[in-house]
């Protein structure tokens, strides 16, 4: 077997994982596009050619690559302009077969070649309203435990839609959190210990950052967060035009900047009498192991600096390579403990709690 060929296999086994995390996430049309792809990818394909001339060829699933090509597909078909692709798409995937499925993407990606420059060329961008709903609890012990207003920092924000967390309504298991204005209700499935005691919060002052900031009034760029969402999940639509109706109105900003120029600007703040809060979902493992350690560093040496006073926290919702979902974590400074909250859903249908202390349930969705 040639390294080429080596490489191919590789790149349809990331297809192939891709589509089993989708049948875990409920999407059964990404189960379907990419279980395509990784049977038919082919040798002396120019598209095939193309994906692995793109950077990082020995780490597709690291950059999501799956992700890009499901993206520009979907914007198509949100444009409009592909109508031999838009026939066999959600709501008409159930009545195609595979071949002709496959037919129409092919037809896409040689009609459509251009297209798909900018969304192989780019990380994609989840913006999941639901793990405001992982958020909230860990927030929660935050406020439980400082008793203090909030400043927030937000890491690899993308449009800012988790900026405006508490604009939404929340069910915790038996508890209710938020404004209860009918807009948007996140309720996720709650598994394990009870969830933390709810009480409000105060935040004093917010920001975020993100490398490539999504400005979702340009309709340009609202397509392409709109792409990301799987075609077949129409209430994720749904949940993400409501908020971005909030954002729209609160008029939050998301700073265009690398974490690692970013953060040192925030932990330099005088936060006196707050609790600091970095906090970030999904967006740690797009940065490379150096700029993990440097940005952990950084965050670190800050939280030997905070007093009970000026604390800081470091709330994360991130992979760490254990199934199923991913670990919910809480470092809080001066005592500088790192904890495992919980696990929750990738798109936040549900969470497994654990707290400060003790063991979750052992029952798993």
């Amino acid at each position: 077997m040639t390294d080429n060929t080596s490489t191919i296999e590789t790149l349809r086994g990331y297809f192939l994982t891709q589509a089993r995390h989708c049948q875990d996430l409920g999407s059964p049309f990404m189960v379907r596009l990419c279980t395509l792809f990784s049977r038919h990818l082919e040798h002396d394909s120019t598209f095939t050619d193309r994906l692995l001339a793109l950077p990082h060829p020995d780490n597709f699933w690291g950059v999501a690559l799956p992700l890009r090509v499901a993206g520009a597909l979907h914007a198509l078909v949100l444009t409009q302009q592909c109508d031999t692709l838009a026939k066999v798409y959600p709501p008409n995937h159930d009545y195609v077969s595979d071949e002709e499925l496959w037919d129409a993407i092919m037809h896409a990606i040689q009609v459509h070649e251009d297209f798909f420059v900018p969304y192989l060329g780019n990380a994609p961008q989840t913006n999941e309203v639901r793990r405001s709903g992982i958020l909230l609890p860990g927030f929660l012990v935050i406020a439980q435990k400082t008793g203090l207003p909030f400043t927030l920092s937000e890491l690899g924000a993308s449009a800012g839609i988790n900026l405006c967390w508490d604009e939404f309504d929340y069910r915790l298991g038996d508890s209710t959190w938020g404004k209860q204005q009918g807009n948007i209700t996140l309720a996720p499935q709650w598994l394990g210990k009870p969830p933390p005691r709810t009480l409000p919060i105060s935040v004093s002052s917010r920001a975020a950052c993100d490398l490539s900031p999504i400005n979702f009034l340009d309709p340009d760029e609202k397509l392409k967060l709109l792409s990301y969402i799987w075609a077949d999940q129409h209430d994720r639509f749904t949940r993400t035009d409501h908020a971005l109706d909030i954002l729209t109105a609160k008029k939050y900003k998301v700073d265009c900047a690398d974490i690692s120029q970013w953060l040192p600007t925030r932990l330099a703040l005088d936060t006196t009498a707050t609790v600091h809060v970095i906090y970030h979902t999904i967006a740690w493992n797009y940065q490379s192991n150096d700029e993990k350690q440097r940005n952990r560093q950084l965050i670190e040496t800050a939280g030997a600096k905070a007093t009970h006073n000026a604390p800081l926290a470091w709330l994360r919702f991130e992979a760490d390579a254990q199934d199923p979902g991913a670990a919910i974590t809480l470092t809080l400074w001066p005592d500088g403990r790192e904890h495992t909250l919980g696990r929750a859903d990738y798109h936040g249908r549900w969470i497994d709690w654990i707290g400060l202390d003790g063991e979750g349930a052992k029952e798993k969705p």
